[in-house]
C-alpha cells in the first residue's frame, strides 16, 4: 500500500477513455454511499472497511489521473447534487487543488443538506496537507456556514482550529455553534467546558451541548440534560442514548431501561448491551426466543460477552416465514430496510450452553464490554479488532473514563485510523 496522497496525481499524457472515467465517477459516489452504511454496521471491522476504502480511493485516483476531463465528469454529476455526487466532486476538486471548482461545490452547501453532508465527507476523506489552504480560508470567512464547515474539517481530522473555536462557541448562528460544540467535544477541549455549558439553555442546541459537555467531563447539569434528552422518547436515539447509558451510574441507567422496556422493548434490549451488566445476560438469552428481539438480543449479548456468534457456531437459520424489508409486492408500501439485516440469528440453546461455561470469567465485574472490564488497554484492543459499533462505543468509553483526550474517529479513512492505532498498513 502507498502512503496517503498529499499532492495531486499527475494526469496521463494520453487522452482519457470517457467510459472508464465515467465509471470512476459513478463508482466513487456509489461507494461513498455504501461506506456511510458500513461505518455504522454491526458486522464490519477495520479490515473490511479498509478494503472498501481502497476501492473508493482507486476510483478517486482514476478521476485525478484523468485531469481536467476527470474533474469535468465529477462536476457533471452535480446536476443531481446528492451526497455521493457532491462528495466525489469536492474530493476531486480538493485533490486537484482547483479552487474555482471548490467554490462552485461549496456554494451548494447552504441550500441542500445532502450537499452539506457530501462536502463534510470529502473534507474528512482528503489528506490534511491538501486541506490547509481551503480550511484556513473557510475559518476566516465572513459567512457563519463557511466557518462551520472549517470547524467540521478540523473536527474530522482532530486538528485544533485555534481561536476560531472559542469564538464559534459564543456565536449566535446555530449552525456555527453546533459545529463548534461537536468540534470541542471531539478534540477533548476541556478548557472550553464553561462555554459548552453555557449552551445548555440554548434550544435547540441543548442536547448537543449536553452531549459535548459530558464528553468533556461534566457529570452535573450536562448529564442530567443528556439523560432527559436521551429518554424523552422511546424511539431510537443513537447519538444521545448510548452516551447516557455509559455515563450514568449503573443503577440510574438500569432504572431508565426498566421504564423503556414496556414501551420500546427493542430499544431497551439494545441499551442493555451498552450498559454491560453481565447479570442481565440470562435475560437476554431468553429474549433470543422472540423473533422480534432475537437478533438485537444477540448483538447485546456479544457487546457484553465478546462472543462471536458465527465463529463460535452459536447461530441458527433465519425463520422460514420471516418477511423483512422491501419485497416485490407492488401493493406493499413498506420500503424500509430491516434494521437487523446484518445481525446473526442466535441459537438460544447453544448460546445458553456457551454462557454456562463462560459466565465465571465475568463474575463480579461492574461493567463488561466485549468480554472484559473496560480498561484503557482493553478498549484500545476493541478499537483495533472490534466491529464498527463496538469500536464507536469503545472510543466513547475511553473519553468518558479520561476526559480531555480526542474522541477516536472510527469513520475516518482506514489508513489514517491504522496509523493512529499503531497498526501496519497504508500510511502507518
Amino acid at each position: 500500500m502507498q502512503a496517503e496522497p498529499t499532492t495531486p496525481l499527475r494526469a496521463l499524457q494520453r487522452p482519457p477513455i470517457p467510459a472508464i472515467v465515467q465509471q470512476h465517477a459513478d463508482d466513487a459516489l456509489h461507494l461513498r454511499h455504501v461506506r456511510s452504511v458500513l461505518v455504522r454496521a454491526p458486522h464490519v471491522r477495520l479490515l473490511q472497511l479498509g478494503r472498501l476504502d481502497e476501492r473508493l480511493d482507486a476510483h478517486l485516483d482514476g478521476l485525478a489521473v484523468a485531469g481536467a476531463y476527470g474533474l469535468a465528469r465529477a462536476q457533471a454529476a452535480l446536476e443531481q447534487p446528492g451526497c455521493g455526487e457532491v462528495f466525489a466532486a469536492f474530493a476531486a476538486a480538493l485533490q486537484a487543488q482547483d479552487s474555482a471548482m471548490q467554490q462552485r461545490v461549496l456554494a451548494l452547501a447552504p441550500a441542500a443538506p445532502e450537499a452539506w453532508r457530501g462536502i463534510v465527507s470529502a473534507l474528512g476523506w482528503t489528506s490534511a496537507p491538501l486541506l490547509r489552504e481551503p480550511v484556513r480560508a473557510l475559518l476566516a470567512a465572513t459567512s457563519p456556514w463557511q466557518r462551520a464547515l472549517g470547524l467540521d474539517a478540523c473536527r474530522l481530522h482532530r486538528v485544533d482550529p485555534g481561536p476560531a473555536l472559542a469564538a464559534a462557541l459564543r456565536a449566535d448562528d446555530p449552525v456555527l455553534r453546533l459545529a463548534a460544540l461537536r468540534t470541542a467535544a471531539a478534540l477533548g477541549r476541556c478548557d472550553l467546558l464553561p462555554l459548552v455549558l453555557a449552551a445548555l439553555e440554548s434550544a435547540p442546541q441543548d442536547a448537543a451541548a449536553a452531549h459535548a459537555a459530558c464528553l468533556l467531563g461534566d457529570r452535573g447539569a450536562a448529564l442530567r440534560a443528556l439523560e432527559q434528552a436521551a429518554f424523552a422518547t422511546p424511539a431510537a436515539c443513537d447519538l444521545l442514548r448510548p452516551l447516557a447509558v455509559q455515563a450514568l451510574p449503573p443503577e440510574q441507567a438500569r432504572a431508565q431501561l426498566r421504564q423503556l422496556m414496556p414501551v420500546a422493548p427493542r430499544e431497551a434490549v439494545r441499551a442493555i448491551g451498552w450498559l454491560g451488566d453481565a447479570r442481565l445476560v440470562p435475560w437476554l438469552i431468553e429474549r433470543m426466543e422472540d423473533v422480534a428481539l432475537a437478533r438485537v438480543a444477540g448483538e447485546a449479548f456479544c457487546t457484553i460477552t465478546g462472543a462471536d456468534l458465527a465463529a463460535l457456531d452459536l447461530e441458527r437459520p433465519a425463520p422460514a416465514d420471516l418477511a423483512t424489508g422491501p419485497n416485490d409486492d407492488p401493493d406493499d408500501d413498506n420500503v424500509a430496510l430491516d434494521d437487523d439485516e446484518n445481525l446473526p440469528w442466535p441459537d438460544p440453546a447453544r448460546v445458553q450452553r456457551w454462557w454456562q461455561a463462560q459466565a465465571g470469567t465475568l463474575a463480579g465485574a461492574t461493567r463488561c464490554f466485549v468480554g472484559a472490564a473496560p480498561t484503557a488497554e482493553h478498549l484500545g484492543q476493541v478499537l483495533r479488532t472490534g466491529s464498527q459499533r463496538q469500536r464507536a462505543l469503545a472510543g466513547q468509553q475511553l473519553v468518558l473514563a479520561q476526559p480531555g483526550q480526542a474522541l477516536f474517529n472510527v469513520a475516518a479513512p482506514t489508513w489514517r485510523q491504522r496509523r493512529l492505532l499503531g497498526l501496519p498498513g497504508r500510511g502507518g
